[in-house]
């Protein structure tokens, strides 16, 4: 079991400067509209619906919005979606993925095309980045809930496979197919007062790529783009920031 991940230290702080408000709810809400419309408004027997409705919990998102979002996909309100993957190298050499949900591919791959071509990058095939990455699920608690060896003992019992803590928050990871059973056997542990963050399947890097200088520059904007269009739902990348490097971009 790992105890701290300077990679999801990074992601973090990204996470938490690239993404106002609005723009988080209004992603939030149309994964749910999505789920529900493809699997129906019943999270019991809808995984998918679940675990959107769980993550905009985490995030504070307001109850009446979370039951429209269901209510529009139960009444047929909206497109229909498709999800897509998208793989290329940013700045660096850095790989990245890019999650998007769309109801027009040739626009979304336009966009996504278009952002890595302008920001120093260049899209590559399915699978020319995500072989280097695992596909896990990722539940992230608030610092708060407990010390690193409070949560490191509560995941292990849970099921989980591997824990890493900030000053912040704590990632818990496991299996891919466990990623349920741990939330909720983890919700139980720590109580209905307490809501995860996030609880989501993610693309985890197997090895990271130290970047710095000019080139980091030109990623965070790439990534920025990248998150910025309305299509695209999630983005990782395998880059890897020296404490003084995050700390030059983020007084940028």
């Amino acid at each position: 079991m790992a105890g701290h991940s300077k990679w999801a230290n990074i992601q973090h702080r990204k996470g938490a400067q690239d993404k106002k408000r609005a723009v988080r709810f209004a992603r939030l809400s149309k994964e749910i509209t999505i789920a529900s419309k493809m699997g129906g408004p019943d999270p019991d027997g809808n995984p998918r619906l679940r675990l959107a409705i769980q993550n905009a919990k985490g995030q504070s998102v307001p109850k009446d919005n979370i039951q429209r979002a269901i209510d529009k996909g139960v009444g047929g309100g909206g497109e229909d979606y498709v999800d897509m993957r998208y793989e290329g190298f940013g700045p660096g050499g850095v790989g990245i993925i890019v999650e998007a949900s769309t109801d027009n591919k040739n626009r979304t791959a336009t966009d996504v095309r278009t952002a890595f071509s302008k920001n120093g990058g260049n899209l590559g095939e399915t699978g020319s980045v995500s072989f280097g990455f695992d596909q896990v699920g990722e539940i992230e608690y608030p610092g708060s809930v407990g010390t690193e060896d409070e949560v490191m003992e509560a995941a292990i019992l849970a099921g989980a496979m591997d824990v890493e803590s900030d000053e912040e928050s704590h990632f818990i990871y496991t299996e891919r197919e466990e990623l349920q059973t741990v939330a909720d056997a983890l919700a139980e542990h720590f109580g209905a007062d307490v809501e995860a963050k996030s609880t989501k399947l993610i693309w985890k890097p197997q090895n990271t790529n130290p970047v710095e200088g000019d080139p980091a520059d030109t990623l965070m904007k790439l990534l920025d783009v990248l998150d910025e269009l309305d299509d695209v739902q999630n983005v990782y990348d395998n880059s890897e920031l020296s404490d003084e490097e995050a700390a030059r971009l983020g007084d940028a």
